[in-house]
């Protein structure tokens, strides 16, 4: 594994776009998402990401990235749709000490960005680490259609919930409060009356797990054939992740 995937908290923290055609846009498209201060270099910016400036999403500079732009800076993207352009920003960036990312070329980059499901704040990055790009866009498009929407709202609400929910025990009966939550009664809560019933539906929940009967032992057989995991069930799977 060459590159290793991490999230890197950027909140608050700048980060410099050098360019202002479209490469540099579908990049500031994903960074918008976050909560960190752009800043775009460009003499002859694209007229959405002067739009993005006027509306104060962003922080437009009408020339090239020098190098004193570099200081303070937590990223760089080096995005000019120029080779040689591109190349002196690396230059820059690294001489700076920032990690730089140089768009569609991963041997001079310091970072790459993946493919996002983003269900925020569920979030899941996608690599192939340059070698299967198509197979990487059709991985995103089969998790976003498994991933409900509403993914992020649960998990946004259950994070407020989690220091009452340690009440249950550790172990089986907290995991399935919170798999009955994800699966079963958040959803459906969701569908009827939106994030908004989120926190009763979890007060009700908690009550009704921590007045349940203690549970019984039982044992579940999971088959697979000859023993080859590949012809187990889903229901086996769910079984064996529910144990």
């Amino acid at each position: 594994m060459k590159h290793f995937p991490i999230f890197l908290d950027v909140e608050g923290r700048d980060i410099a776009v050098s360019g202002g055609e479209e490469t540099a846009l579908a990049k500031l498209r994903l960074l918008l998402k976050t909560d960190a201060r752009l800043t775009v270099y460009s003499a002859a910016p694209h007229a959405d990401i002067r739009a993005l400036a006027c509306n104060g999403q962003l922080t437009l500079v009408p020339r090239a990235i020098e190098a004193a732009d570099m200081a303070g800076k937590a990223l760089v993207y080096a995005a000019s749709e120029d080779a040689d352009e591109d190349q002196r920003v690396v230059t820059l960036a690294r001489k700076a000490g920032v990690l730089v990312n140089h768009v569609d070329n991963l041997e001079t980059s310091d970072f790459i960005t993946p493919a996002m499901v983003d269900r925020d704040p569920v979030v899941v990055a996608i690599g192939t680490e340059g070698a299967a790009p198509v197979l990487a866009r059709a991985i995103k498009a089969e998790l976003e259609e498994s991933l409900p929407p509403a993914l992020g709202s649960l998990a946004r609400v259950a994070k407020g919930f989690r220091k009452l929910a340690k009440a249950l025990p550790l172990g089986r009966k907290r995991r399935t409060f919170w798999s009955d939550y994800y699966s079963r009664v958040g959803p459906r809560a969701y569908d009827n009356g939106g994030e908004a019933a989120l926190a009763d539906t979890l007060e009700r929940l908690l009550a009704e797990h921590m007045s349940a009967r203690p549970d019984i032992g039982s044992v579940t057989f999971v088959g697979s054939g000859p023993g080859d995991p590949d012809r187990s069930t889903l229901n086996g799977w769910r079984a064996l992740h529910d144990a």
